[in-house]
C-alpha cells in the first residue's frame, strides 16, 4: 500500500479544526510536494521531515511523494503538521506498523528526529476525545494535554520509537503542586484607603476601575496589587484561561495553579497587540486577560483607535476578529483597570503643584479616551497625594490574604443568588431587590451624573457588589449612595 491518512488539527482562533493529512507515494520522478492551503512554515516541513527521517534511520522514498491537507479550503498553518506528514509518509512505506495511523498527531519535529510541541497543545488535546481518538504529541506537551481528562495520550520523545507502532499511553500524572509565584500585597501600599476600598469592590464583582490621580499617588502601586486579592480560577475558568495561553505559546504553569491573568501592555501596543490580529491571528492582550485583568497605565496614551476596540469585549465578553480568510473569535471576559492623569502635565486639581495646562489642552487630553469607552467603565476614583508622614511612620496596613477573605465571601454570596455574571435587565433589577429608598436614590443618581442605560446597569452592579460585601440581603439606599460616589469622579 502506498497511501495512508494521518488525522491531525490546525488552530482557528482556540479551536482545534479537525485536518487529514493524506499521503501518497506513487513511481514517478523524486519529488515532494504539499497541498492543501499551507503557508510558509508547512510548506517548509519537507525538509524537516525529510532530514529527520534520515537521523532516525529510516528510508525517505525515491519516489513521488504528494501529501494533501484536507479540507483544503482552510487554511493550515504552523509547524504541527510535521509529525502527522513524518508519520504518514513511513505508514505508506510499511517502515511502522500502521496503528500509528490511530491517533491525532500534531507536533515539529527537529532535524535529528525528536519531536517538540507546538502552541496550542491543549486546544489540540481538547478536540483528540471528540473525534474519539487519543493524541499522539512530545514527551513536553505532556502536562498541558493531561488537564484534559478526556485525552488519552501517547507521549514521543523522538520518532525511531515508532518502529514498535504507537508507544504506550502516559498515566496520568498526579496534579503538580500550586507554582510559588510571589504576588505584591496591599499591605506595601500607605494611606489610600478609599482607593482600597474601590479595588476591594471590583475585586468582588469582577467590575472596571478607572485611577485618576498626579503622578506619585500609587496609582499603578494599587493596581498591580488587584491580583492579590483576587479569587483563584475554579476548573472550568482554568481550561478556558489555559487554552487562550496555550494559543499564544505563552507558559502555562501559573494559569494552571488557578492565578488570575494580569496584563499590563505598554501605551504603545497596536491595536492588533491589544484585540488580536496578525497573519495567522493570534490572541491579543485582551484575550490573554480572559478571566483576569487587563491593566491599561497612561490610559490617555494609547492609541484612540486600539481603545475604542475594546469597546465590544467589554460589552460581550469576546472578540470577533473579520478577515479575509474568516471569522475567528476570541474570549475576552476581563475586569478592565486603567490608570491616568488629570491632565498632560499631570496636575490638574493638585494640592500641591499648579497645573500649567490651557483648558483646551486639557480636553484634548481626556477627550482621546472617548466618552463610549467612559460609559463602559464601572467605576471612577480620583486618587491624591498620600500623606508623606504615613510613608516615613511604616504604618502596619491590612494584607492581601484578609481582603480577599471578604473578597471571595462576597462572591459567594452572589453564587448563592443563583444569579448570570453578566447581570443586566430585570435579572439585575431582581437581584438587587431594590426598595423604594434605594430605587428614589438611583434616579437621582442617574439625574446628577447623566447616566445612560449602561450607566445604570453598571452601577446597580457596583451596588450589588457592595451588598454582597455588607453581607445584605438586597441593595439598599446607602449602598447606592456608595455605588454613585465612583460615578463622574474623574
Amino acid at each position: 500500500m502506498t497511501q495512508a491518512t494521518v488525522p491531525s488539527s490546525t488552530l482557528v482562533g482556540v479551536d482545534a479544526i479537525d485536518v487529514e493529512v493524506q499521503v501518497d507515494v506513487s513511481a514517478g520522478l523524486p519529488a515532494f510536494t504539499i497541498v492543501g492551503l499551507g503557508d510558509t512554515a508547512v510548506l517548509e516541513a519537507r525538509d524537516r521531515v525529510r532530514a529527520a527521517l534520515r537521523s532516525s534511520g529510516f528510508d525517505f522514498p525515491n519516489a513521488r511523494v504528494t501529501v494533501n491537507l484536507a479540507p483544503s479550503p482552510v487554511r493550515k498553518h504552523g509547524t504541527g503538521f510535521d509529525l502527522p506528514i513524518a508519520v504518514g509518509v513511513l505508514a505508506a512505506t510499511g517502515q511502522v506498523p500502521r496503528d500509528v495511523l490511530a491517533a491525532v498527531s500534531v507536533g515539529e519535529l527537529g532535524l535529528d528526529g525528536s519531536v517538540r510541541s507546538v502552541p496550542g497543545m491543549l486546544a489540540h488535546a481538547i478536540a483528540a476525545p471528540l473525534r474519539g481518538l487519543p493524541l499522539l504529541a512530545s514527551v513536553d506537551a505532556l502536562m498541558a494535554a493531561q488537564t484534559v481528562k478526556e485525552c488519552v495520550v501517547h507521549p514521543l520523545g523522538s520518532l525511531g520509537v515508532l518502529r514498535q507502532g504507537l508507544p504506550p499511553a502516559s498515566a496520568r500524572m498526579a496534579a503538580a503542586p500550586p507554582a510559588d509565584i510571589p504576588v505584591p500585597d496591599f499591605s506595601e501600599v500607605h494611606g489610600q484607603s478609599l482607593a482600597k476600598r474601590a479595588l476591594e469592590i471590583a475585586a468582588a464583582g469582577g467590575l472596571g476601575l478607572l485611577l485618576v490621580g498626579p503622578p506619585g499617588s500609587a496609582k499603578t502601586m494599587l493596581a498591580r496589587r488587584l491580583p492579590s486579592i483576587l479569587p483563584p480560577l475554579d476548573d472550568a475558568e482554568v481550561l478556558t484561561t489555559a487554552v487562550v495561553h496555550s494559543v499564544a505559546g505563552l507558559d502555562l504553569n501559573g494559569v494552571l495553579a488557578g492565578i488570575r491573568p494580569f496584563r499590563a501592555p505598554h501605551h504603545t501596543a497596536t491595536t492588533a497587540g491589544l484585540v488580536g490580529g496578525g497573519t495567522p491571528p493570534r490572541p491579543g492582550e485582551a484575550s490573554l486577560a480572559h478571566n483576569g485583568v487587563l491593566f491599561l497605565d497612561e490610559l490617555p496614551e494609547f492609541s484612540p483607535a486600539a481603545l475604542q476596540a475594546l469597546r465590544q469585549p467589554l460589552e460581550d465578553g469576546y472578540l470577533t476578529l473579520v478577515r479575509a480568510e474568516g471569522r475567528v473569535r476570541y474570549p475576552a471576559s476581563f475586569a478592565l483597570v486603567a490608570a491616568m492623569n488629570p491632565c498632560p502635565c499631570g496636575y490638574l486639581g493638585d494640592t500641591e503643584r499648579t497645573c500649567t495646562c490651557p483648558p483646551t489642552l486639557v480636553e484634548r487630553y481626556v477627550g482621546r479616551v472617548g466618552g463610549p469607552l467612559m460609559d463602559r467603565i464601572d467605576m471612577t476614583l480620583r486618587v491624591g497625594r498620600t500623606d508623606t508622614s504615613r510613608l516615613l511612620t511604616g504604618s502596619v496596613e491590612e494584607r492581601s490574604a484578609a481582603v480577599r477573605a471578604r473578597v471571595i465571601d462576597a462572591r459567594g454570596r452572589t453564587r448563592k443568588r443563583g444569579l448570570p455574571r453578566d447581570l443586566s435587565g430585570a435579572a439585575l433589577l431582581r437581584g438587587c431587590g431594590l426598595d423604594p429608598a434605594a430605587r428614589a436614590a438611583v434616579e437621582q443618581a442617574a439625574r446628577l451624573h447623566h447616566l445612560s442605560g449602561r450607566g445604570i446597569t453598571r452601577l446597580l452592579r457596583v451596588a450589588l457588589a457592595i451588598a454582597d460585601l455588607a453581607a445584605a440581603d438586597r441593595v439598599t439606599r446607602e449602598h447606592v449612595f456608595e455605588a454613585s460616589g465612583y460615578r463622574g469622579n474623574s
